[in-house]
């Protein structure tokens, strides 16, 4: 079980780099990794998001809401065997 929810906000402890946990990415070596999303710049560009070692980030903020909503098409007209 991960220890941090994704949209949590985090920063990590050795830049004090901070922004939102959007993925989780593990390795089959063991390593976890988050993508953390830094805030909007000023000018209304999105940066890049950086990926960050799962022992070095500390939440310090409450995850945002998800909005729950289906994926994938509509099923009604699938093939059935």
């Amino acid at each position: 079980m991960s220890k941090i929810a994704l949209g949590a906000k985090v920063q990590d402890q050795i830049t004090g780099f901070t922004g939102r946990a959007t993925s989780r990415i593990e390795y089959i070596t063991g390593c976890v990794q988050y993508g953390v999303l830094p805030e909007v710049k000023e000018d209304g560009k999105y940066p890049n998001v950086e990926y960050i070692d799962e022992q070095r980030l500390e939440v310090i903020g409450e995850p945002i809401a998800q909005a729950s909503r289906p994926t994938g098409g509509d099923m009604r007209d699938a093939p059935r065997r």
